[in-house]
């Protein structure tokens, strides 16, 4: 792992109509799919991908599949006469192994 601290590579969770289907849709019983659990999470721009999976291992206990990783490019806003530009971010899709426990974000913590 690099330098960062493992509270400074994982920024928050990401909690959206898409993330939240991901995390339960992951663990029905019926379904085709053999993945674990899908986690989402605002993470520091420099991180890597084993950064973020040293870093979810250590905070929630769980042992981590994979990795995935995309880079936002903030958006440009105006305000009247006046633009200006959002912040870009990075986000990380990190899938636990199978037959991990569920994760809850607020117990971690």
């Amino acid at each position: 792992m690099s330098k960062m601290a493992v509270w400074d590579i994982l920024k928050s969770p990401v909690v959206t109509e898409k993330s939240v289907i991901l995390k339960e849709d992951s663990t029905d019983e019926d379904s085709n799919r053999n993945q674990g659990q899908v986690l989402t999470f605002k993470v520091d721009k420099k991180a890597t991908k084993t950064d973020i999976k040293g870093a979810v291992e250590e905070i929630f206990n769980v042992k981590v599949a994979a990795v995935r990783t995309i880079q936002y490019d903030g958006k440009v806003k105006r305000r009247g006469r006046i633009e200006g530009r959002r912040a870009s971010w990075k986000k990380a899709y990190v899938t636990l192994r199978k037959g991990e426990p569920m994760v809850d974000y607020a117990e971690a913590i």
